[in-house]
């Protein structure tokens, strides 16, 4: 089984911040894939399924962002699910907003959920960092992540991003490099363009009807016999 996290905090507060965009992924992956709803098991909202051949945990901590690790070590252990079956989605201040990038291990850069995760089991998970920009001074991180996606950026790149997650996700598991890189792939590829209706096609001028033939006068009649010849 492989195991996929979100990072976010629990409750109506904070449901729509940058800091929950890791729920959020989990949601629209479980939107797309069809599962079934979310129930309370692992200190955690989960729900579970198949993507292809492969098992696999969805999971949203309701330990607080910066406790994920005490969930996520709380399922693994009971399924068996050792760090590299294990795919985090957070939120990344260090990558602009629309990128998306996933490798396994790698520093922590601060993040607190990714250091509990870290603590409680292991510092080689496989990350998924979505990129919702820097403010511009450390001192404003804080305030930054813990504050909504604009109407904008729900309407627009962030939504366009949830929206392809839940197909692209056919191509994650098992996880690899290039299993991985395919869902990236899914996600940033442009839609199909729209097949132009054809063009109907002109419909013909109506043309004027024939004249009503003419009835022959005893004067044409005789035009004809005149003619002939014996």
């Amino acid at each position: 089984m492989f195991l996929l996290v979100g990072l976010g905090n629990p409750g109506a507060k904070y449901q729509g911040n940058r800091h929950n965009a890791g729920f959020m992924a989990i949601d629209a992956i479980a939107d797309g894939l069809g599962l079934g709803a979310f129930r309370s098991k692992f200190q955690a909202e989960v729900t579970d399924g198949k993507i292809g051949t492969e098992r696999v945990l969805l999971m949203k901590p309701q330990t607080f962002y910066n406790e994920s690790g005490r969930a996520v070590q709380e399922a693994c252990r009971f399924h068996k699910i050792p760090p590299e079956d294990v795919l985090v989605f957070h939120d990344e201040i260090d990558l602009a907003p629309g990128k998306l990038r996933i490798k396994k291990g790698g520093g922590l850069a601060g993040n607190n959920g990714l250091k509990s995760i870290a603590a409680h089991l292991s510092p080689d998970v496989w990350r998924c960092r979505i990129g919702v920009g820097h403010p511009g001074h450390k001192d404003a991180v804080t305030h930054h992540v813990l504050k909504d996606f604009a109407k904008e950026e729900r309407d627009g790149w962030f939504g366009e991003m949830l929206y392809r997650m839940g197909p692209a996700a056919k191509h994650l598991l098992p996880l690899t490099d290039e299993n991985t890189q395919r869902f990236v792939s899914a996600v940033f590829q442009p839609p199909k363009a729209e097949k132009k209706a054809p063009r109907a096609e002109a419909k013909p001028k109506p043309q004027a009807p024939p004249p009503p033939e003419k009835t022959p006068s005893a004067f044409d009649a005789l035009k004809g016999l005149i003619g002939k010849k014996d």
